[in-house]
């Protein structure tokens, strides 16, 4: 049994993630500010002794003795984390100086969930991990995007000079139940407004890409990154090489929803908004010996039946 500490565990990845550990034997600790965490999405495990939920902001220091640490704090879509940049940098920055000083201290391994907005709007496609990005420093996305750099750059200078274990994930575009239903994600907005017979909203002509994770085969590649020998740092690619364009996957919603009269409406691209997305996964096909497996429409029938009880149209 191995004592996991999961930053942001109330989260929607953080609690696929904790559930995943909890069913595999170890004792998971779960730290969550719940300012997007909630407490619905890990209540099932409250009852297990060997889970415990803390509200904490890590932005503070937080003490235990840990074995393993998961750094998933941090508001991930464009209304959380720009609806306070200020905390969206700090969280970022002052999470990852308090979680690598934790793992110094009791020599705890820690996995930082980074993002591919590492990349910005990449002039590199698909994106691999040796590209240093393309991103705008003072634009509204930049306290999301230049906080998880800085959070690598921490990550990788904790490592060199005192040789914490570290591991850098760069998580690409992942959805499945337990999304918000008001995170301004392409795949939440589009469900939500075609159960509510709401207009489909795309910015933009609809041509730029994406690519879609359900959320299983990234606690699969997590794990497997944790897991990985102490010469294998990363930063490794984490999502599905499958690329879809915005209006593919508009067309895609209402043919899963086949009751839904919603229409699609063209509205203005917002700021810095990238034109492509796809990662390139050959080092974690390499080193992690993993490749996803959901295909988009399996994912998005399980996102929609999670939507059908929780939307009222």
């Amino acid at each position: 049994m191995k004592r996991i500490l999961i930053t942001g565990g109330a989260g929607f990845i953080g609690s696929f993630l904790g559930e995943r550990l909890l069913s595999e034997g170890n004792d998971v600790l779960c730290l969550d500010n719940y300012f997007t965490g909630s407490k619905k999405n890990i209540a099932h495990m409250l009852s297990n002794p060997y889970f415990e939920a803390v509200r904490h902001d890590v932005t503070m220091p937080f003490f235990a003795e840990v074995d393993e640490i998961y750094n998933l704090a941090c508001p991930a879509s464009p209304i959380h984390y720009q609806y306070n940049p200020i905390k969206t940098v700090k969280t970022s920055v002052m999470g990852a100086i308090n979680m690598l000083g934790l793992a110094k201290r009791v020599k705890a391994r820690i996995l930082q969930a980074s993002t591919s907005e590492v990349y910005g709007d990449p002039k590199v496609h698909p994106q691999t991990e040796d590209y240093w990005g393309n991103v705008n420093p003072i634009g509204l996305r930049a306290c999301y995007d230049e906080g998880k750099r800085a959070a690598e750059t921490l990550f990788v200078n904790y490592h060199r000079q005192n040789h914490v274990k570290i591991k850098i994930a760069r998580i690409f575009n992942t959805y499945g139940p337990r999304m918000m239903p008001n995170d301004g994600r392409v795949i939440s907005n589009f469900i939500v407004q075609a159960l509510k017979n709401e207009p489909i909203t795309i910015y933009g002509d609809g041509s730029q890409t994406r690519s879609f994770q359900y959320i299983s085969d990234l606690v699969e590649g997590l794990i497997r990154l944790m897991n990985t020998g102490d010469n294998f740092t990363g930063p490794v690619n984490i999502g599905n090489p499958g690329e879809f364009t915005i209006r593919e996957l508009a067309e895609k919603v209402l043919m899963l929803i086949p009751e839904s009269r919603s229409e699609v409406i063209y509205k203005s691209l917002p700021e810095d908004d990238p034109m492509q997305r796809q990662p390139d996964i050959t080092l974690a096909q390499k080193e992690l010996k993993w490749s996803p497996v959901i295909p988009l429409d399996e994912g998005l029938r399980h996102t929609i039946d999670y939507f059908r009880k929780i939307i009222k149209p």
